[in-house]
């Protein structure tokens, strides 16, 4: 009996963790196309795109929140507490970083910039929560800083550092908003996914003073932007997330920053620079070593029985 029952507990694991990579993959495939998008919107400026963007995203969660909670939603969102309005507040700030670094300057600058994300996260659980650093994680870390210095090396000249620096605030926000979830993790995130989209629309819909009218056009791109592909990628990350490993969810990941270059290049032609593509490829060589070294290390402790498998 314990034979048949330790069975179809493995099954069930099996099933859940081939579901969980279904789910990351079609996520990060649907988010790679964000780029590509958003050079298809011809007139709105960063503020507008941002304030249609935002209400789209937060119209899924609050969809898909009351989907799960019902009558019960006001009371999740007010759960999340002082840590949840702190993560919302940052990933607003964080998205507007975000769109100033993708209409200043390439896909593939910001997308290869937010590929070191990881380390960024590692580096400042590092210092507020006092978590170990490994030394693969160190060395991938510099790695992953050189190809960020040779990219704002090159904005120097060539006139995109601005967006760089955007790009680089912007991991900054996501990170740090990960080692917020991370230190308080009895806190549901897709409230925060709620609260962060409405802050984001409500400080662009106050610097635009009004300014809010768009093409239907660029309206629609918006829409396509953050409701398909933002909100429901995001919803689909999560529920990845409660099943895989975190060094898979990394290791997938990089589908979204690998592939997001690459549909500007070939449907837009925006062709990354030499030093983009060179900087790009250390980021990405990092965290492939740091995904790869981790999942391994984990599969280890799994079957020594030391790491629950997600749930």
């Amino acid at each position: 009996m314990t034979s048949l029952a330790n069975s179809h507990s493995d099954d069930s694991d099996a099933r859940g963790r081939s579901l969980g990579m279904a789910l990351i993959i079609v996520s990060s495939v649907m988010i790679s196309f964000g780029g590509l998008v958003s050079r298809q919107i011809d007139a709105a400026d960063a503020s507008q795109i941002n304030i249609y963007r935002a209400l789209s995203t937060a119209a899924v969660a609050l969809i898909v929140l009351l989907y799960r909670y019902r009558g019960d939603t006001p009371a999740r969102i007010m759960q999340i507490g002082w840590p949840g309005l702190a993560g919302a507040a940052i990933l607003s700030v964080a998205g507007i970083a975000f769109m100033q670094a993708m209409t200043t300057t390439t896909v593939a600058n910001t997308l290869f910039t937010l590929s070191a994300i990881p380390f960024v996260t590692a580096f400042l659980a590092f210092i507020f929560l006092k978590e170990r650093l490994s030394r693969v994680t160190l060395c991938t870390m510099i790695l992953a800083a050189v190809g960020v210095g040779v990219m704002m090396g090159e904005g120097l000249g060539g006139g995109s550092l601005y967006g760089n620096l955007m790009a680089l605030v912007t991991a900054v926000g996501f990170s740090t908003y990960a080692v917020i979830v991370r230190h308080f993790r009895h806190i549901d995130m897709l409230p925060v996914l709620l609260l962060s989209s409405i802050f984001l629309a409500a400080m662009a819909g106050a610097y635009k003073a009004g300014d809010w009218a768009i093409p239907w056009w660029d309206f629609w791109m918006c829409v396509i932007w953050g409701g398909l592909l933002s909100g429901i990628g995001n919803v689909m990350f999560l529920a990845a997330s409660r099943l895989l490993l975190a060094a898979e969810l990394t290791f997938f990941m990089l589908l979204e920053f690998a592939l997001g270059p690459l549909w500007v290049w070939i449907f837009v032609n925006e062709v990354p620079s030499s030093w983009t593509l060179a900087g790009g490829v250390l980021i990405m060589a990092a965290v492939t070593i740091r995904a790869l070294w981790q999942l391994q290390s984990s599969r280890r402790r799994l079957r020594r029985g030391r790491l629950p498998v997600p749930r």
